[in-house]
C-alpha cells in the first residue's frame, strides 16, 4: 500500500516544518497539507515545496467532515499527523470557544472520519496526535512532567488539548484505533508567529520597541528547537509503539526574563548596538490570567526506547533563530502587516 500522510494545520508554526520535512525526506510518500489559513497558517512558510510532485495542499478546516471523508477516498491516507490547533494562550483566555471547536471537535472529527474510512482494514494505518506539556499543568520548582503525570490544565488552551488527547486515547481504548500520542515543550526557531515570547521580542528588538513582560519574568520553560521537534515525530511516527504516549522536551529550562535578557544580548551584538541597548526596553505588565509557573518534561522514554536527543542548546538555537529572522525581514514584514494572508489567493488561484 503506498504511503499517504495527512497533515493537518500544515501551513502553521510547528506544522509547515513537520511538512516540509517530511515532503523532502520521503519522495515516496503522498502528502497532503490541510490548513484553515486562519492568522497562524502561512504558506509562504512552505514557498520551497509547494511545486513537490508529492506535495498537496487544500484549504479546509477540521471539522468539516464532508470534506474530510472526501479527502480520505480520494487520497486513501495511511496516516494522518494531527498538528492543526489554537495554540495562544492569551487568545484562548478571550475566546475559549473557538479552542473547543478547534481543538476538540476537530480533533473528534478527524478521529471519527478515520475510523469510517479504516474500519475494515487498520493495518498499516497511524493516527498520530500531537500536543502540548501545558495538558499537565503547573510544576512547582523541583520535578518534571513524565508520562504518567495526571493531567492538571488551567486555561482554555491546555483545557481543550486534554480534551483532544483524551478523545485520541478513547478511539484506540475504544475502537482500536491506531493512535499515538506525543506532549512537546515550547517549541522556538524559523517562521514562529511573532505573538509568541520568542518572535515577537526579536521583532521588537529590531524596531527598538517595548519588551512586554508578564510579571516578574519569573516562569519557566523548557525550550526546544522546532527543527529537533519534527525529527522526534517523525521517530515516533515510524518506530514508536501504537497506543503510547511519548513527552518530548528540550531539557532548556529558562526563566522568561533571563530568556528575553539572553535575546537582547546576541541582537546588540547582531546588530551592531551597545551592550545593554536593548534590555532598557523591557517593560513588566500585568500578569496572565491562570500563568502556570513552570514547565519542565522528562524525555527520558524517548532517548531510552528510540534514542532522540534534542542536537541544539538555546543558546546555539536562539542564535541560529535570531540570524533567521533578521535575513527574512519580508517574510516578518508580511507577517506583521497582514499581507502573508493573500499568499493563498495569489499563488493557487492561478493554477
Amino acid at each position: 500500500m503506498a504511503t499517504s500522510i495527512l497533515i493537518t494545520g500544515g501551513a502553521g508554526f510547528i506544522g509547515s516544518h513537520l511538512t516540509r520535512l517530511f515532503v523532502t525526506k520521503y519522495p515516496d510518500y503522498n502528502i497532503v497539507n490541510l490548513d484553515k489559513l486562519t492568522y497562524a497558517g502561512n504558506l509562504e512558510n512552505l514557498k520551497d515545496v509547494e511545486d513537490s510532485p508529492n506535495y498537496t495542499f487544500v484549504k479546509g478546516d477540521i471539522t468539516d467532515l464532508q470534506l474530510l471523508k472526501e479527502l480520505f477516498e480520494t487520497h486513501r491516507f495511511t496516516g494522518i499527523l494531527h498538528c492543526a490547533a489554537e495554540s495562544h494562550v492569551d487568545r484562548s483566555i478571550t475566546d475559549p470557544l473557538s479552542f473547543v471547536t478547534t481543538n476538540v471537535v476537530g480533533t473528534a472529527s478527524l478521529l471519527q472520519t478515520a475510523k469510517e474510512c479504516w474500519k475494515n482494514d487498520l493495518e498499516g494505518k497511524l493516527f498520530y496526535h500531537i500536543s502540548t506539556d501545558e495538558v499537565y499543568g503547573s510544576l512547582g520548582e523541583t520535578g518534571y512532567f513524565t508520562e504518567e503525570t495526571p493531567y492538571d490544565p488551567r486555561s482554555p488552551y491546555s483545557a481543550s488539548k486534554a480534551s483532544s488527547d483524551h478523545l485520541a486515547r478513547a478511539f484506540f481504548h475504544t475502537y482500536h484505533l491506531p493512535v499515538k500520542i506525543s506532549n512537546c515543550s515550547n517549541n522556538y526557531g524559523p517562521f514562529h508567529f511573532p505573538e509568541k515570547l520568542i518572535p515577537l521580542c526579536i521583532h521588537n528588538i529590531i524596531n527598538n520597541k517595548p519588551l512586554p513582560i508578564y510579571g516578574k519574568g519569573e516562569n519557566i520553560r523548557d525550550w526546544l528547537y522546532v527543527e529537533d521537534h519534527v525529527r522526534a515525530i517523525d521517530l515516533i511516527y515510524h518506530e514508536g509503539k501504537i497506543g503510547e504516549t511519548y513527552n518530548i522536551g528540550g531539557h532548556n529550562e529558562w526563566t522568561n526574563i533571563d530568556l528575553v535578557k539572553e535575546l537582547c544580548r546576541q541582537m546588540d551584538t547582531k546588530l551592531g548596538r551597545e551592550a545593554g541597548e536593548s534590555e532598557k526596553q523591557i517593560t513588566y505588565v500585568k500578569d496572565r490570567a491562570g500563568h502556570d509557573l513552570r514547565y519542565a518534561i522528562d524525555a527520558s522514554k524517548l532517548k531510552d526506547e528510540l534514542g532522540w536527543l534534542p542536537s541544539l542548546q538555546f543558546e546555539e538555537g536562539i542564535s541560529k533563530t535570531i540570524d533567521w529572522y533578521l535575513n527574512n525581514t519580508e517574510w516578518l514584514n508580511h507577517v506583521t502587516s497582514g499581507n502573508y494572508q493573500h499568499y493563498y489567493e495569489q499563488q493557487y488561484h492561478k493554477r
